[in-house]
């Protein structure tokens, strides 16, 4: 009964310790001279500079990218997944109007493979260095019988701030104003238990090309979530954002009331864009209610911008590479409606 260890109940140390050394380079990489120390303290430090505002509020958010993780397990592939995290909590503390700081993340798995958590971890920082944001810490757990072998879950956390004359929240929002919105690169971080069920009822494969498509359905389910933070930087000297939603969970029908005041609502011209293939594809093949796909999914549309309507005829036509996309207008409630989806 002697000489048991820690590996003998499935955490291996060793591994964890590899796992440092494969991501120590690629997170200094998001570290400029705001960041304190390095990798391996018990917390992480940021010199955090509130001059650059004239009344600094910080923003937070934290989220997971759900069970998109068992489509990039199921095909290994593991770095969007990282980018993914970064950009969906990036385009949270957006709609507040915030810039990002930080980001730290944390990764469990039931069995570590330091290889599969450098990926993620590569994703992760990329998405950092394109947003100006640092990554500054993390947690990685291994956690055998409570993760099935080959299974993880990673979750991130973000730190930003704006000015709190700046500070963007829908409360400027009038009836007349127009919706702006940026499209989304594929289902960015939602619906994906759905659409498993789908492919597993259909007995679809991830190299299958579903009809309508023009790529295998495991290279469109893996798109990674895009960022808008270029895009709305190169948004505000043109226009007065009034309100930001990120379209996620939900779909427009969840997500654009959370920025409308009382008696408002959003009526959408759902002819004012194509929805992408891949949505009709799985409405088709799935046999889903076309209620229930937009209740469901971002359907094309990643980013909504309310702006007054005279700011809206002199918008750029693209901003950041994005096509810029005028999909309607605020107006009355009628009957508690909060988003008419004009057909």
């Amino acid at each position: 009964m002697g000489d048991l260890r820690y590996a003998d109940a499935g955490v291996d140390i060793d591994a964890g310790d590899r796992a440092v050394t494969l991501i120590k380079r690629t997170v200094g990489t998001t570290h400029g001279p705001e960041v304190l120390g390095g990798i391996g303290a018990f917390s992480g430090l940021f010199a955090f500079d509130p001059s650059r505002w004239r009344e600094p509020v910080l923003a937070s958010s934290t989220d997971s990218v759900g069970t998109k993780v068992k489509v990039a397990i199921a095909t290994g592939r593991h770095r969007g997944i990282g980018m993914d995290l970064v950009n969906h909590c990036v385009n949270d503390i957006l709609c507040c109007g915030a810039d990002p700081l930080f980001f730290l993340d944390y990764y469990a798995t039931g069995k570590l493979s330091p290889e599969h958590l450098a990926e993620v971890v590569d994703g992760v920082a990329a998405a950092c260095r394109e947003a100006g944001c640092a990554l500054i810490g993390g947690e990685t757990a291994e956690m055998p019988g409570l993760y099935a072998l080959g299974d993880y879950d990673i979750a991130g956390f973000i730190l930003g701030c704006v000015d709190r004359a700046e500070i963007i929240d829908g409360s400027r929002i009038q009836l007349g104003d127009a919706l702006l919105a940026l499209p989304s690169s594929g289902l960015h971080t939602n619906g994906y238990s759905l659409v498993r069920h789908i492919l597993t009822e259909r007995e679809i494969g991830w190299d299958a090309v579903l009809p309508g498509t023009a790529a295998p359905i495991a290279d469109l389910l893996l798109e990674p979530h895009r960022c808008y933070l270029a895009a709305v930087r190169g948004l505000r000297g043109a226009v007065d954002i009034r309100g930001l939603a990120h379209i996620t969970g939900g779909g427009l029908l969840g997500n654009v009331p959370r920025i409308l005041p009382d008696g408002m609502a959003a009526r959408i011209d759902r002819q004012s864009w194509e929805v992408p293939a891949l949505f009709g594809a799985l409405e088709a093949t799935g046999g889903v209610r076309p209620d229930e796909m937009w209740r469901t999914f971002n359907m094309g549309i990643g980013m909504v911008i309310v702006v007054p309507a005279a700011d809206a005829g002199r918008a750029p036509g693209s901003v950041a590479g994005l096509p810029l996309l005028r999909i309607g207008e605020i107006v009355d409630a009628a009957a508690g409606q909060r988003v008419i989806l004009d057909r």
